[in-house]
């Protein structure tokens, strides 16, 4: 079954039940002598007397009865109800359904299970009292565990709960390696972006985990479980969900900037140099290949900018931790680098542009929150790119400048945008570049000091 049912509308018997014996949950439909009788079944079907007659068929146990699956399915939606949510944890529904994560060997049954428990997590109050119920920490599922973290008030539980389990790090790096689900990739990337996010201790240690692993790990062929590092790991989910899901690459790419923000996280890319060049590759593919291209309308800058923003900021961190030696090694790359930040700097241009007509009153504040939005994500995307740039432009040789020139990377208008995002931060950076510029183009050099007499010089 692809999706879960809808919940069928009540039958005329149960709203004759209802209205007669207020029998409703809350103030909704739902009855609650049928909830009672589902949850009896599901207590019955983990029994150990259920258990022990089924113990020696064990595809009896894989399989769910239909009726029994539409019932369950129908409190797994109505559970999204606060009502109907509040009343489950009233009765101590949590320890049913955790009996049955412990106990049954039925995937589909575990599956709406933890489903109901991470509707339930949804709100504040019953998210906090599942939290507190420590054997839930040897039941961890992905939609549950991403629920509670998003919960300020317990998820530094479940991040110490984390870090107590090393299982987990396994389980997740299997996934992201090998699985081709993409919405299963998706949300275990949603969970390591927000553990990560929350916890820089918990990354380090990860990122430890698998360089310890890999240490350990014998060079000849066996038949051990491989090491897992997380930055191969986490690689290998971003191709698979790469054409299918934008917001999964972009997902994968903040977890790569995320691991960037400590030493050890850039040591973890580049010190391995397969790591290094395959982290490059894909990164520098998206940049120049795929993301704001000459051809795209201006405006897709606004659907781009998060994922630019991680994108440019690891290739940024690797760029600056190359040697001379690594640096020649990864080829070319300053020119489509520096055509591609251009590129997104003179989009992000446009995007700025205020409107001329003014809104209508009634939405005006909704409007100004808005652009309040879009231009901090503009501008946490400006600023990276400036530094990204100033980067590159410091190690340019007459060459490649000449090159640029000749080829359009370093055009009139393109060195002019640049210069008007550079200066005045790096205007060392800029100064320097003019003086191979002239070397090569005193026309072009002239040219750009008229437009920013900042630069001109002084006699």
């Amino acid at each position: 079954m692809d999706r879960n049912p809808s919940p069928p509308p009540p039958s005329r018997d149960e709203d004759e039940e209802a209205a007669a014996g207020g029998d409703c949950i809350g103030s909704t439909v739902y009855s609650k002598h049928w909830l009672f009788g589902v949850l009896s079944g599901l207590i019955q079907m983990v029994s150990p007397e259920n258990a022990k007659s089924s113990s020696d068929d064990e595809e009896q146990q894989m399989e769910l009865d239909e009726e029994m699956e539409n019932e369950i399915c129908r409190v797994w939606d109505m559970s999204m109800d606060e009502d109907v949510a509040l009343f489950l944890q009233e009765f101590n529904a949590p320890d049913i359904f955790m009996g049955v994560l412990a106990k049954s060997r039925c995937p589909r049954l575990r599956e709406i299970c933890v489903g109901i428990l991470g509707n339930m997590a949804c709100f504040q109050e019953i998210c906090v009292s599942i939290s507190s119920d420590k054997n839930l920490g040897s039941h961890f599922s992905r939609r549950l565990l991403l629920t509670c973290l998003s919960q300020t008030e317990v998820a530094s539980v479940w991040v110490e709960r984390i870090r107590d389990n090393p299982a987990i790090y396994d389980s997740i790096c299997f996934i992201m390696s090998s699985s081709t689900n993409v919405d299963l990739l998706v949300k275990v990337g949603e969970v390591v972006d927000k553990l990560f996010d929350l916890d820089e201790k918990l990354m380090l240690e990860w990122i430890r985990i698998g360089a310890v692993q890999a240490l350990d790990q014998p060079q000849e062929d066996s038949e051990q479980q491989p090491a897992f590092r997380i930055v191969p790991c986490v690689l290998e989910a971003a191709k698979q969900v790469r054409s299918e899901n934008p917001e999964g690459l972009d997902v994968y790419m903040h977890v790569l900037q995320l691991l960037t923000t400590v030493d050890e996280g850039i040591q973890a890319i580049v010190q391995c140099p397969d790591t290094g060049k395959d982290t490059w590759n894909l990164l520098f593919d998206l940049v120049c290949h795929e993301f704001c291209q000459s051809d795209d309308p201006p405006i897709i800058l606004q659907e781009q900018k998060t994922v630019l923003a991680s994108v440019f900021s690891v290739l940024s961190a690797i760029y600056a931790s190359q040697t001379e030696q690594e640096y020649l090694k990864i080829g070319k790359v300053d020119l489509p680098l520096i055509d591609s930040l251009i590129r997104v700097l003179q989009n992000m241009e446009h995007c700025q542009k205020k409107p001329e007509n003014s809104v209508e009153s009634n939405t005006e504040e909704t409007k100004k929150s808005d652009v309040t939005q879009e231009d901090f994500h503009l501008k946490i995307l400006k600023d990276i790119s400036c530094e990204f740039l100033s980067n590159i432009f410091q190690v340019l040789t007459k060459e490649t400048v000449t090159q640029g020139l000749k080829e359009g990377q370093l055009s009139k208008q393109k060195c002019s945008c640049a210069f008007e995002n550079l200066l005045p931060f790096y205007s060392p950076v800029v100064e320097d570049f003019l003086k191979i510029l002239r070397e090569v183009d005193k026309t072009l050099a002239g040219n750009l000091e008229e437009s920013f007499p900042s630069l001109k010089i002084q006699t």
